[in-house]
């Protein structure tokens, strides 16, 4: 029989980061919020921890994840690391703003809490260490949206508000979200002590990853050359599900890498509208360095950091076959196989790369909503009567700007549906399964955000709840999923977002 749902008071923690030794943290405790108060919470990620959903009801829930007490069993500490930030050396950076309570044991393995806004540690540099409402908010939606698409992340169990006053570009009010994952180790986390010369600091680390979360590298010649190859496959695969869904993280420094290949720290995040491959969804990133076409070769150059912190583990003449060998066969394929998906290819063909070349080339040049067309060709048929063709393709015809260019691509694609014999019920099925109808927009978010502040948190929920199946028709959302509104082409993200 499977164990009883935990309470607040029986979570059973096991915090193995803890047991490393204490130059990899600061043991403190977060910093009390005046009149904290339940935002919003994730019913699927008290699930995962195991912790009873009726526990999110609590009159005290609120006081124990704004960090005011101290779930028995937890042990909070802030990690340190380093990292390169829009490609620059940084220095020590660490858990500025975040609160590691532990780890929970979980049938599928132990699952992290972390308080992110929850006051300041020795690592806030001059920050004031808590988060805003504003990307509270923006980063809970996010976690739970990017996992219903089925793409790594780390999760959110729950947003905290305060009336706290923060200061960003305006005063702010406060709030803590409870960020979950298996571990929030980071490329910078190699980086910090690879740039001191700590070489048993480096190795510990590694064998802290390999021994909790990868043991079957253990069989491997050097386990720490697997690591790297592992990591840099897991990598690969995660930013061809970005591209794939649209997805732009918008600062993808190497302090914000998850070293176990998963989405982690959302700021300046956005999904893909009016096409442009060049789009910039961070303000502040003035250079472009992480527009959504550079994510794929940025996350190839943060591998060379990782891997560079690590060549006291590594023979460096391995580097590049290591790094390379895993990780740009690894993205190609899966990238490849992602969208025959989303197309609506049941097999490789010779020129599905040329085709997919054309069908980006199409995207550009008709700046099409991203998420819109690939949900509406998935619902077209393969061959259509020439009497009906027009009226069959409209929903698909109308977001173009030039319809005869849409019409030739149409024909393409179905030339290349013909070549595998595809049947529509069938074909539209998969296609429907992988194309989401929603994903979050920022002005989706904003509006959220919106009513938050004038204390109505109905939004949010509503939203999470389409978020959590981005693949349904949902016809009572369908506002959801529509072009954005005038004003919001005003919006903009940018690193305190």
């Amino acid at each position: 029989m499977p164990a009883p749902a935990a309470t607040l008071e029986s979570l059973p923690f096991d915090n193995s980061f803890a047991r490393l030794p204490e130059v990899f943290y600061t043991r403190l405790a977060p910093t009390p919020l005046p009149t904290p108060t339940l935002v919003a919470a994730s019913r699927e990620v008290a699930s995962l921890i195991g912790l009873d959903e009726h526990q999110l009801q609590r009159a005290d829930f609120a006081e124990y994840f704004a960090g005011n007490r101290l779930l028995p069993g937890s042990e909070p500490l802030a990690a340190v690391y380093s990292g390169h930030q829009f490609g620059v050396w940084a220095g020590q950076l660490g858990d500025g703003r975040a609160h590691l309570l532990g780890g929970v044991s979980t049938p599928t393995g132990p699952l992290e809490l972390q308080l992110k806004g929850a006051g300041q540690t020795p690592y806030s540099r001059f920050a004031d260490g808590r988060a805003v409402l504003r990307s509270s908010i923006r980063e809970f939606l996010c976690s739970e949206a990017m996992a219903a698409l089925g793409i790594p992340t780390t999760r959110a169990l729950c947003i905290i508000g305060s009336p706290a006053p923060v200061r960003r570009e305006t005063i702010e009010t406060a709030a803590v979200v409870t960020r979950v994952a298996p571990s929030f180790v980071r490329f910078g986390s190699f980086e910090h002590w690879a740039a001191k010369g700590r070489k048993d600091e480096v190795k510990i680390l590694a064998d802290y990853l390999i021994d909790h979360f990868r043991p079957t590298l253990r069989e491997e010649a050097n386990p720490y050359a697997a690591l790297l190859s592992d990591v840099a496959r897991r990598s690969a695969e995660l930013i061809a599900h970005w591209q794939a869904v649209g997805f732009m993280h918008g600062v993808m420094n190497t302090d914000n890498m998850s070293i176990l290949g998963l989405t982690l720290d959302y700021g300046p995040f956005g999904f893909m509208e009016a096409f442009d491959a060049h789009h910039i969804c961070n303000h502040s990133d003035e250079q472009g360095r992480y527009a959504f076409s550079m994510q794929p070769r940025i996350a190839h150059w943060n591998l060379y950091a990782l891997g560079n912190a690590l060549q006291s583990l590594i023979d460096p003449e391995q580097l590049e076959s290591l790094i390379d060998g895993a990780y740009i066969p690894r993205y190609e394929s899966h990238f490849l196989q992602l969208m025959r998906a989303k197309l609506g290819f049941a097999s490789a063909q010779d020129g599905d790369e040329d085709f997919l070349g054309e069908t980006y080339g199409l995207l550009q040049r008709q700046h099409l909503d991203h998420t819109n067309f690939f949900r509406t060709l998935s619902q077209l048929q393969g061959e259509p009567a020439e009497a009906t063709r027009a009226q069959a393709d409209a929903a698909l015809r109308d977001q173009f700007i030039d319809r005869e260019a849409g019409d030739a691509w149409l024909a393409s694609w179905r030339a290349r549906l013909a070549q595998e014999h595809s049947v529509d019920a069938e074909r539209q099925a998969r296609m429907l399964a992988v194309n989401p109808k929603y994903v979050l927009r920022n002005w989706l978010a904003e509006a959220a955000i919106r009513q938050a502040r004038e204390g109505d948190f109905s939004e949010i929920e509503r939203l999470l709840d389409c978020l959590r199946k981005p693949f349904d028709e949902q016809p009572h959302n369908a506002h959801y999923a529509k072009l954005p509104p005038d004003w919001a082409s005003h919006l903009e993200v940018s690193c305190s977002s």
